[in-house]
């Protein structure tokens, strides 16, 4: 489980150093690499896939496959701005330019566990969604209970 939050500077190749808990939460390729996915998400962060966290939400774009034009283009905007990437041997994930600019990712970051995934947020754009939202935990139930599909309001 991805879990907690940290304060991160881009290098100048826009490398993200990769916590040990996060790390512990990647697959290794056969040659021994930490694998991640990432991809561009919602509300203006990246997202961070293990390979298994990948292949659940793959999984679940599949169910769906061609079943209407706005999932259609949903999916073909998804995988364009996915990328496989290998973390170097100093644990850091170079975020491709493209999904840099796309979430206007400056030199500070956070990353942030979200449980099946880890989110990577401008550091600015972070505080404020905090901040606007932290009131959330005080009503957690009544926000789980909307927010289940399994559930009738």
């Amino acid at each position: 489980m991805f879990y907690g939050e940290s304060v991160h500077t881009l290098d100048a190749k826009g490398r993200l150093f990769v916590p040990k808990r996060f790390q512990d939460e990647l697959t290794r390729t056969p040659e021994g690499a930490l694998l991640a996915y990432v991809t561009r998400g919602q509300d203006a962060c990246l997202v961070l896939f293990s390979d298994t966290g990948f292949a659940q939400a793959l999984a679940e774009l599949q169910t769906r496959v061609f079943s209407g034009a706005e999932l259609r283009a949903a999916q073909r905007v998804f995988f364009a701005n996915t990328a496989r990437i290998e973390l170097d041997s100093s644990a850091r994930l170079l975020i491709p330019e493209k999904l840099r600019a796309g979430a206007s990712m400056g030199k500070e970051v956070v990353l942030i566990g979200v449980g099946d995934r880890a989110e990577i947020w401008p550091k600015e754009t972070w505080q404020k969604y905090e901040a606007q939202h932290l009131d959330k935990i005080d009503h957690i139930d009544r926000v789980l209970a909307i927010e289940d599909p399994r559930k009738s309001p």
